[in-house]
């Protein structure tokens, strides 16, 4: 099983996850020719993913989903918040959406997934847990508040996809609109470099192996902060066998492979 996250920002979000068998994606932020792009600088031809599955209907999420399900025939899933939510745009009436339900595993090949609720405002938004064998990655990428449940469900997993969105401070003094802000920093917003660290440290075990911090803010959030807000307590916790890695809006991350 391995994974690469092709985009992630509020620019565009979008995450390969594979075996030998399936391919899919987390997500479809970048337009259909950029997905291309960037899946060919993996080894991976459009043609391989059979599937696309949303975390929620917001634009950094589905800029490519149109394109892709009619160019390439690539089914998609969704819960029916989601589809909803996307259906007040005529042309997405149009798509033809695998319905999966909100806390119900399904499968797409080899691959297990299993959806989970997550505090974001959005209509339906959803984590990802992704499994093949013993292999199971975690995938939040917009979350506001980590719950009990997302903690637990997350605990096993072997590589988490987690976002990191802002720095406390940078938000405070960033030239937004208070309400802006207070949107960001609530509970159905945006995980803050502090939260995100307290969360792994909580929940990390032998098994964690790799974090790859998501969702960096372009404004409110430096990667070198966000990199030493979570290594820093990481280590101060004695968890210092996780890497931590980063995710980009521009460039693909690094690969992360399991034999499972």
């Amino acid at each position: 099983m391995k994974f690469c996250v092709l985009a992630s920002g509020s620019s565009g979000n979008c995450i390969f996850v594979g075996s030998q068998r399936t391919g899919i994606l987390v997500d479809a932020g970048l337009s259909a020719r950029e997905t291309a792009r960037r899946l060919e600088l993996i080894g991976i031809p459009v043609s391989a993913v059979s599937a696309i599955c949303l975390t929620h209907e917001h634009g950094d999420h589905v800029a490519g989903l149109f394109t892709l399900h009619q160019r390439y025939g690539i089914r998609l899933y969704a819960n029916s918040g989601t589809v909803s939510a996307l259906g007040r745009d005529p042309k997405m009436q149009r798509l033809a959406w695998q319905v999966f339900s909100t806390g119900s595993r399904f499968q797409i090949g080899d691959l297990t997934l299993d959806p989970f609720p997550v505090s974001h405002d959005a209509y339906e938004p959803v984590g990802f847990i992704v499994s093949c064998g013993s292999s199971m990655v975690g995938i939040v990428t917009d979350i506001g508040a980590p719950t009990h449940l997302v903690r637990e469900l997350l605990r096993p997993c072997r590589a988490l996809i987690i976002e990191s969105n802002h720095d406390e401070n940078l938000l405070a003094g960033a030239k937004r609109p208070w309400t802006l802000k207070q949107r960001i920093a609530g509970r159905q917003g945006h995980l803050s470099n502090r939260h995100a660290a307290e969360m792994i440290t909580e929940i990390a075990s032998k098994a964690l192996s790799h974090v790859f911090l998501c969702h960096l803010s372009a404004d409110c959030n430096r990667p070198e902060l966000a990199l030493k807000e979570m290594t820093g307590l990481l280590g101060k916790r004695g968890l210092t066998h996780v890497r931590v890695n980063l995710t980009f809006a521009d460039k693909n991350s690094e690969i992360w492979t399991d034999e499972g």
